[in-house]
């Protein structure tokens, strides 16, 4: 059973962390009181490029993605394209690929082939065709592209580092233990519950370490991952404070409810609703095969 709950469905996780915790105010950035701002077509971006204006001056710009909602691609996207071309970005840190990657930038002219192989790509987790853009907007730029997940091979000694237990406060663990059961549909024994939710903290403190890696006098460091591991209040932030770092949290979301905001981020914007779709039972399909 433990090896299988370290296999299945982690990328249900990001859309199971709703609620919200607010963070003490000296672990803060000043968020903006904006609205959220809407992306339902290619017009929408000029509003985004103007926050993005006053959001590259952070010393990490952090990006939480819905995964299965294409426009949140498109988004991250065009947001590589515009800082590159400020020549505002430092790096590209993807959740989409595991720390250990090259940190020199890969060859402007390498094939997408090429960086798949050196990222170490895993198309099937992590469709090539919806991350392609991304990645390939900060190769031609001459801007290093690094893997920030929390590589496979150790995550069975995450699972037992009672050290993980005490980076959040008792509410935001617990957030972490109930996202789990609520992305496994209350499929996985209690016994996995907080073995699973210390994965999660090791990998936001694998990208939290890439990003601090990867920082750059008057650049901005990007991160794409999904919209949990963002979050102020339990996400990659909480690894980061203390650092004396400006940090940006913006959190797209399929939809118009933004519940937690500003706790939860410093941004929202909002995409077309996805048409429903019933995680539970497609995950409940599979433990069955």
């Amino acid at each position: 059973m433990l090896a299988l709950a370290g296999r299945i469905f982690l990328g249900l996780l990001p859309w199971a962390l709703l609620s919200g915790c607010a963070v003490p105010p000296a672990e803060r950035t000043q968020a903006t009181t904006a609205l959220p701002i809407p992306l339902h077509q290619p017009a929408d971006f000029a509003a985004w490029h103007q926050a993005l204006h006053r959001l590259q001056s952070a010393d990490a710009l952090l990006l939480g993605e819905q995964h299965d909602a294409l426009m949140h691609h498109q988004w991250e996207a065009d947001t590589v394209h515009e800082l590159a071309a400020r020549q505002r970005l430092a790096a590209l840190v993807l959740e989409m690929a595991d720390a250990g990657t090259p940190g020199a930038p890969l060859p402007s002219d390498a094939s997408e082939d090429e960086v798949q192989k050196a990222l170490n790509w895993n198309d099937k987790g992590w469709p090539w065709k919806h991350y392609g853009r991304t990645v390939m907007h900060a190769v031609r730029a001459g801007v290093p592209v690094r893997g920030g997940n929390l590589p496979r091979e150790a995550m069975r000694a995450a699972m037992k580092d009672e050290r993980l237990d005490t980076q959040l406060s008792a509410a935001g663990m617990q957030m972490q233990i109930q996202a789990i059961r609520d992305g496994h549909c209350d499929l996985l024994p209690e016994s996995q519950w907080l073995p699973m939710a210390r994965i999660q903290l090791a990998r936001d403190d694998s990208m939290a370490k890439v990003i601090r890696a990867s920082l750059q006098p008057t650049k901005v460091v990007l991160l794409v991952a999904g919209a949990g591991h963002v979050r102020r209040d339990i996400g990659v932030p909480q690894w980061l404070k203390g650092d004396g770092l400006t940090l940006q949290a913006v959190i797209a979301r399929s939809g118009v409810d933004t519940p937690g905001w500003p706790q939860q981020a410093d941004l929202y914007l909002t995409t077309p609703p996805l048409p429903p779709r019933d995680h539970c039972a497609e995950l409940r399909q599979q433990w069955k095969r």
